[in-house]
């Protein structure tokens, strides 16, 4: 990788995918790139489950209504969940898996998403984890974080704009706040 600020800057969310299988050796690099992801004490706390069967993918699109329905095309889906017996740091450890292969497909040219899991509901009586965790035989204690899409990009979306970063969300030595607005907005 030569750079990686402008793979950052190309890395958005794809949602909508072309109607083609990812090969073999993009499916294995994608998973390389979770397995190499750091992880704290190197407790390795995170599992992985690719899917690529259309059927399983079609019904992982259902657990969260309205917001995970995308995912139905798209050719291979990575849940990605975390052991809490192994590490206390399991979500940081899987977000950081999920998102380094989120880097890595973008390295291939293909598009990916995350699909918020933890803390997020299928039903007023399970939450989408245990709705995963149930179709997939996930047995307990892991706790699916999230799950990434991946699948060749429909179309291509607009890069990052590095000009107009949050720099305002920077603090340098301490957090300052900024007082005078808040006030200027309450006259």
């Amino acid at each position: 990788m030569k750079d990686f600020q402008g793979l950052q800057i190309r890395r958005r969310s794809i949602r909508k995918y072309k109607n083609e299988q990812l090969t073999p050796e993009e499916t294995k690099k994608i998973l390389e790139a979770a397995l190499l992801s750091p992880t704290s004490k190197n407790k390795h706390s995170w599992t992985f489950i690719a899917v690529e069967d259309k059927g399983t993918i079609a019904k992982l699109s259902e657990c969260k209504p309205h917001s995970a329905s995308f995912i139905s095309d798209a050719p291979l889906v990575v849940v990605v969940a975390g052991n809490p017996l192994i590490s206390d740091a399991y979500v940081e450890d899987a977000s950081i898996a999920a998102f380094n292969m989120q880097l890595q497909a973008e390295e291939l040219n293909i598009g990916s998403c995350w699909i918020q899991v933890r803390n997020r509901s299928f039903s007023d009586k399970i939450t989408s984890g245990e709705y995963i965790n149930d179709l997939l035989d996930i047995p307990m204690p892991l706790d699916v974080v999230c799950m990434i899409a991946f699948g060749r990009k429909e179309t291509s979306r607009t890069p990052a704009d590095i000009e107009n970063l949050h720099w305002e969300k920077v603090h340098i030595d301490k957090y300052v706040s900024d007082l005078g607005n808040e006030e200027q907005s309450e006259e």
